[in-house]
């Protein structure tokens, strides 16, 4: 009983992980209606951007780590504004094609980058936060897993208060909706899609930050894998729902941890796409998602 516990505080964990970097896939999905394949390099930029600023803010401290994930979230988001900017922007109105080879471009420009910035060696992430282990019998809770699920339901109730309380939220939901009849009421459209991609990038960010911090060693190849399982949680989820990829992360993040429990590790990644091929023919809206119909 206690293994099943602790492997499901630990699902709840990275699935916690999963859920922040799937909401940037669902917000930009939500709005634009594509997928964002770079936001998985967007994290591992924050991971890299946590790592630089732990050299000048020492580390240790509840204060000094608030200031390295903020200040992480911050060199995200203006990053997600300058990819929106200069690569999706100038293809709005082009064909979904377009625009999905566009983001796989950017996304291999990202890695590469960071592989002639960062060098391609692994780098071990400094502790930012104080580390302490808590034990309740057989169960093992870190200090690390805390803090992901705090961080996690406060940029999550922040997110929602944004979306459904600010001018700002307001306006995503009708751009979401019909984009020329939102222009035609006087909302910028570019200036809502580019916060929408700053605030999703600034998520992603906090999810680098979280993830190297529970698997501190990180490299410019880091997001790959991670990015695409939280594309398969946001798919779980209804892409398109932020409820949904929240869902969808956690439920990810348990399954898989659940897979290693029982001796299957090897099978760990193998698991996860195999969920994304079943929910794709069993529900293809995903949990929370709706049915609608398709002009074709």
């Amino acid at each position: 009983m206690s293994e099943l516990l602790q492997q499901l505080i630990n699902g709840l964990a990275l699935g916690a992980i999963y859920a922040l970097i799937a909401l940037g896939y669902t917000m930009v999905y939500g709005v634009l209606r594509f997928i964002n394949f770079a936001h998985s390099d967007v994290f591992m930029i924050g991971a890299f951007a946590g790592y630089f600023l732990a050299r000048v803010v020492p580390g240790g401290s509840i204060g000094a780590g608030i200031v390295i994930l903020i200040g992480a979230m911050a060199v995200c988001a203006l990053l997600g504004v300058v990819i929106e900017k200069l690569a999706y922007r100038p293809l709005r109105g082009r064909s979904t094609l377009t625009v999905l080879i566009t983001a796989i471009g950017v996304s291999l420009l990202l890695q590469n980058v960071g592989q002639r910035i960062f060098g391609a060696n692994p780098r071990s992430f400094p502790s930012i936060f104080p580390v302490h282990q808590f034990h309740f019998g057989g169960i093992v809770l870190s200090s690390t897993q805390i803090l992901v699920f705090v961080v996690t339901l406060v940029l999550l109730f922040l997110l929602r208060y944004i979306v459904l309380h600010t001018r700002i939220g307001t306006a995503m939901r009708a751009l979401s909706f019909n984009p020329t009849a939102a222009s035609l009421v006087g909302i910028n459209n570019d200036r809502v899609i580019s916060f929408t991609f700053a605030l999703g990038s600034a998520l992603a960010a906090a999810g680098g930050i979280l993830y190297a911090s529970n698997y501190p060693s990180i490299d410019p190849l880091m997001g790959t894998l991670p990015g695409m399982k939280a594309f398969v949680a946001a798919v779980l989820g209804g892409i398109g729902n932020i409820a949904g990829a929240a869902v969808g992360g956690l439920v990810l993040g348990m399954v898989e941890t659940t897979v290693v429990g029982f001796g299957g590790s090897t099978y760990r990644d193998a698991v996860a796409f195999a969920v994304l091929i079943l929910i794709l023919l069993l529900r293809p809206e995903g949990l929370l998602g709706k049915r609608t119909a398709e002009k074709v």
